[in-house]
Parts: C-alpha cells; structure tokens; sequence
C-alpha cells in the first residue's frame, strides 16, 4: 500500500513518541530508521517490546543474549548501547567486557546462553538432536532457545542498519 509524504510524516512521528515513551529519548538508530522507513521502525520497536515484556529471558539474560549478536555481527552501535542497557539490567561491567570480547561470562545460565546464541548463529539456527541436548543439558529448552531466534532477528535488524548507516552512537551509550 502506498503512502503519501503526510502520513509517512504523522507515522514517522508516533514511531518517535514511542521510542521516547520506551526510552526516555529517541536514539540515532530509531531516527534513522524511521527516516527511511517509519513501518521498520515500528516493527523493531514493537518486537523488541513483545519480548522485553513476555519473554521467559530475563532482562539481564536477553542483554547478555543481545550482546552476544552485536558483538558476533561486529556492531558498533549496539555493542555499546547494549553495555549501558546490560549494565542496567544488572549485568557486571566484566560481563559485558567479556562478551563484547567474544569470551564467556563466569555465571553458568549466561554463560549457556552466550554459547547457545553464538551456536545459533554460526549454524544459522540449524542445531541438530545433539546441540539441543547438549542445551537442555545445562537448562535451556525451545522457549529459550526461541526467544535467542527472536532476539537475533530483531538484533539483526538493529545492527545491519547500522552496518549501513554507520549510526552515531548517542552520548548516553558512550562510556
């Protein structure tokens, strides 16, 4: 369906309301998405929401998940607003050093989650019978498994705009 330059506008617009609701300000990211195309935008912001909200992750276990994809698609933006972000879902600053470094955090639950993230990714989420045992093994089964999958995609979206745009990062995420 197409849409004229006024409604991409008053789109454009909610979008931004709704990133400042959710997060207090409107990061470069969600501006230049939303520049471009306020439907992804809204798409990122309200996935990111669903499984902020109701997911079976914690908030620091799905930072640390994130983190794990920003840092595997090598993304320089949301490598850092998600050490600000994981820091303040109780992850340690070590924590988030170590996984933006590619190393495994010392917690055993994120550090299962850590390896099942990076697993997915590099086998594009075709895990065989052994993986998944070897996961369920340490206490991860398809609802975190899923939620990895979830996160992944709406971390990709965030981090290939990025690649693309070479956002830059907004004072509250440099530290």
């Amino acid at each position: 369906m197409a849409t004229t330059t006024a409604d991409t506008t008053t789109h454009a617009d909610q979008v931004h309301e709704k990133a400042e609701q959710a997060l207090g300000f409107v990061p470069n990211l969600v501006s230049e998405i939303t520049d471009h195309n306020p439907a992804v935008a809204e798409a990122y912001l309200t996935a990111t929401g669903l499984v902020e909200d109701e997911g079976v992750l914690s908030p620091a276990e799905q930072q640390a998940v994130i983190l794990a994809v920003s840092s595997y698609n090598d993304c320089h933006y949301c490598t850092k607003a998600h050490a600000v972000a994981g820091q303040q879902a109780g992850l340690d600053a070590g924590t988030v050093e170590t996984i933006n470094a590619g190393g495994l955090p010392d917690d055993d639950r994120l550090r299962s989650l850590v390896q099942a993230t990076r697993r997915i990714l590099g086998k594009r989420g075709w895990l065989s019978d052994a993986d998944e045992g070897e996961f369920s093994d340490l206490g991860l089964e398809r609802p975190e498994l899923y939620e990895i999958v979830a996160l992944t995609g709406i971390k990709t979206i965030s981090n290939y705009v990025n690649h693309i745009a070479g956002t830059e990062i907004d004072e509250p995420f440099q530290q």
